[in-house]
């Protein structure tokens, strides 16, 4: 429920989807793995909406599923191929303001960056086939841990 919340933009609903979703995942253990793939479909939905804040918090949200236990980020690597196309799409969407100061940074709302983030975390905790399978969907994307 909370994951199929994501999407949601009006609060509260939003915040309390937001909260249930890090405390589970913060407080879930083993109990999460056996789950991922009843929790693809939500964050598919969630990235295909393509608004920029909806976006941004999948990607956190995915950041903290991929390090909140042992073989979670091994077991999203078949499901890359609902989840990556429409990063491919927003990987290059930085700010580009010259030698301005962007108070976003701070509350990590770049997409570029988030993506880029999220894309090493998964590499990083994929496995073997994690590398092939990012870039496959995203053939820009080079890998952090063969460089």
């Amino acid at each position: 429920i909370f994951f199929d919340g994501l999407r949601e933009k009006e609060e509260p609903y939003r915040f309390l989807a937001v909260e249930g979703t890090f405390n589970m995942l913060e407080h879930g253990g083993q109990k999460i793995l056996p789950v991922i793939p009843q929790l693809i479909i939500p964050v598919k939905t969630a990235l295909n909406t393509r608004d920029p804040s909806v976006i941004a918090i999948v990607l956190k949200v995915l950041q903290q599923l991929v390090v909140s236990g042992e073989m979670i980020g091994e077991a999203l690597v078949p499901y890359y191929r609902q989840i990556l196309p429409v990063l491919n799409i927003f990987k290059n969407k930085n700010i580009n303001v010259g030698d301005c100061i962007v108070y976003g940074q701070r509350k990590r709302q770049n997409l570029g960056d988030l993506i880029f983030e999220t894309l090493e975390l998964l590499e990083l905790n994929g496995g073997e086939d994690a590398f092939i399978n990012i870039k496959y969907m995203i053939p820009t994307f080079e890998s952090c841990v063969l460089n």
